[in-house]
């Protein structure tokens, strides 16, 4: 793909990602599922809070109602509300504009197909390649041309849709939330207050340039210090677009992703909502997680880093609960994407129907000491299939003779070998990946 990479087009606002490719995906759009059907096509939009996505999102909807779209506005709302509502108000396709976690210079484009699944690829090939000008694309004329509906009551829908998934109240809990001054400050309280919990907010005042800015789930000591400053029971912390949560225990302690698969793992099996007690990480999670997995008696199944790749495992096996370190978790019983903010009620589910706390409820998982390392090299796939390299892992593996990992893989964007070690000890870790980095020096850039 020449623009639409895992996570959709992303790139700086008005450089890497521009507003005439906004206007061409919402004309190709418009067109394409109008033409599909011989009838209106209907398209969801919702947006994060940077500063472009107000820009980016009046192209799409002039290209949408130019194509003869109809196009629905949901304003500022999470990634995974969109996908909600495309489904539950049955549209054609979700457009979500938005850059999750990066900086607010960055924007990003993101389609739904009806089933609130990514776009399938060959549709994205013909809006690239209607980009590039290879394709034409009729222009709406007469009473042909699309409107567009402000969509308030499909943000509603979705925040009432969270709030009845909980079949708990959260009375006399104390609960801070980081919204990342992103799309998740105007939904979490609101669900959070409706279930009677005591919320204490940070990050809620989006002002289109501080959105991730030392905030939200990847800038977690300021939540850390806000749970134990304020004595309150759990935190949840989410990211620019709110489709991941981290949590912060009562001691303010991190409770990333791989905790969180823990916790709601144990619970769920227990409880015979485990799909074949079977729980989806990815290669990257900590291998303290899968020894307590082992000790838990629960099974589990790694994919490839990526969130796409969590779910079309769970997808194709059934399976019932997935996700990634970084806090992007599936609960495939409910949801087709990771939400941040369902995340967090599921943790709180579990909080109060176990009556332990959360760091009583994650004391089974030793997570152990990881050492990462980034190689850039000349050639990426010469390194990865060298036999001197591959030796190396296995002799690394051996070093640790059971009680840790080694872990190399190129990645998919940069000219770089990424070599993870994983061990009980900090030391371990830096000796095991000493074998492999020897391995790694002819291929150095």
């Amino acid at each position: 793909m020449k623009y639409f990479g895992t996570d959709g087009f992303r790139g700086r606002a008005n450089e890497g990602l521009d507003v005439e490719h906004a206007f061409k995906i919402g004309r190709f759009v418009g067109w394409y599922y109008g033409a599909r059907q011989e009838k209106k096509a209907r398209v969801v939009v919702g947006k994060d809070t940077r500063r472009s996505s107000y820009m980016f999102e009046s192209a799409l909807i002039a290209g949408l109602v130019a194509s003869g779209a109809d196009a629905y506005m949901l304003h500022v709302i999470p990634t995974p509300g969109v996908a909600y509502e495309t489904v539950d108000g049955r549209f054609d396709c979700g457009i979500i504009i938005s850059a999750s976690h990066n900086p607010y210079t960055d924007n990003g484009i993101k389609l739904v197909n009806g089933e609130g699944f990514k776009m399938d690829e060959d549709v994205l090939e013909q809006i690239e390649d209607y980009i590039d000008g290879k394709l034409e694309v009729p222009l709406a004329t007469a009473d042909a041309i699309g409107c567009t509906v402000d969509y308030m009551q499909g943000r509603n829908r979705y925040i009432a849709h969270l709030i009845a998934s909980a079949n708990f109240s959260l009375q006399g809990v104390k609960v801070g939330l980081d919204c990342a001054n992103g799309a998740a400050s105007s939904v979490a309280k609101p669900v959070f207050d409706a279930l009677g919990a005591d919320v204490r907010v940070i990050n809620n005042a989006p002002d289109g340039f501080n959105i991730n800015v030392d905030c939200g789930s990847t800038h977690i000591d300021r939540l850390r210090r806000h749970v134990v400053e304020q004595g309150l029971d759990v935190g949840f912390a989410y990211d620019g677009d709110a489709d991941r949560c981290i949590a912060v225990d009562e001691r303010g302690n991190v409770v990333d992703g791989d905790l969180i698969l823990y916790v709601c793992g144990v619970y769920l099996n227990k409880h015979g909502r485990l799909t074949a007690g079977t729980v989806v990480p990815t290669v990257m999670s900590n291998y303290g997680l899968f020894k307590a997995f082992d000790e838990a008696s629960l099974s589990y199944e790694t994919t490839a880093v990526g969130d796409k790749n969590v779910y079309a495992c769970m997808r194709e096996n059934g399976y019932s609960l997935g996700g990634e370190q970084s806090g992007h978790i599936i609960f495939g019983d409910i949801e087709r994407t990771g939400d941040g903010i369902m995340t967090s009620l599921r943790v709180m589910e579990v909080i109060r129907a176990e009556r332990e706390t959360l760091s009583q409820l994650c004391a089974p998982v030793k997570l152990y000491p990881q050492e990462l390392i980034n190689v850039r090299v000349t050639d990426k796939d010469a390194a990865m299939s060298d036999a001197g390299v591959l030796d190396a892992v296995k002799q690394a593996e051996e070093f640790l003779a059971g009680q840790g990992r080694v872990l190399v893989r190129a990645s998919g964007t940069e000219p770089l070998v990424r070599t993870l070690a994983e061990a009980p000890t900090d030391e371990l870790c830096k000796q095991a990946n000493a074998i492999v980095l020897k391995a790694l020096e002819p291929f150095k850039a």
